[in-house]
């Protein structure tokens, strides 16, 4: 386990039933593409402790015990913007945050592990998805306000902050998200 100065990573996860009707699957699916990356996260060197905010009552169970990962539940879905807030305010600004989008089920660990280690150079950062216009991970250093725009075009928002753009190259699984039933067919297939 980290010691004190690890990463304490947020990671929002949307109700299944929503990721279902977006991307065309199973409610099951949808779930296990979430877990796959708070499974991913919890493997990642440096990383101390995994919180994640959810509406949806069968993923926080299914992640209630996991070593490592702290559960904060919300009675309904109030948005990614304020799932995230009410996550950050259960950890102490002291510390290394980082919040990491809960659609990254092909995540290897030590692509995570690179961009957490670039990202303690900077006060805050953020790693673009593949097409470049989206963001998979923003970075906070210990003692620094959290500062995010997640949402469309979100990564020229991330810029525009001062955010710093960490060079993350286009094969890293950690810039690879599944917004789209394309994305997930690629997953799936790459997942089996």
């Amino acid at each position: 386990m980290a010691g004190r100065d690890g990463w304490v990573i947020v990671i929002p996860l949307k109700p299944a039933g929503a990721g279902k009707s977006r991307l065309g699957t199973s409610e099951k699916t949808v779930r296990q593409l979430g877990i796959a990356t708070v499974r991913a996260a919890v493997a990642t060197p440096g990383v101390r402790e995994v919180v994640v905010v959810t509406a949806d009552p069968t993923t926080a169970a299914d992640l209630t015990g996991m070593p490592r990962v702290r559960v904060v539940s919300e009675p309904a879905p109030r948005g990614l913007r304020l799932a995230i807030a009410s996550a950050l305010a259960t950890i102490p600004p002291g510390v290394r945050r980082a919040v990491l989008l809960g659609d990254v089920p092909r995540l290897v660990p030590a692509d995570l592990a690179r961009a957490l280690a670039q990202a303690t150079r900077h006060p805050r950062a953020f790693v673009a998805d593949a097409a470049g216009t989206g963001t998979t991970l923003v970075t906070a250093a210990p003692g620094v306000r959290w500062r995010s725009a997640f949402g469309r075009a979100s990564a020229s928002r991330h810029r525009a902050l001062g955010l710093h753009q960490i060079p993350v190259p286009l094969r890293s699984s950690l810039r690879h998200d599944v917004d789209t039933p394309a994305q997930l067919a690629k997953a799936l297939t790459r997942r089996g």
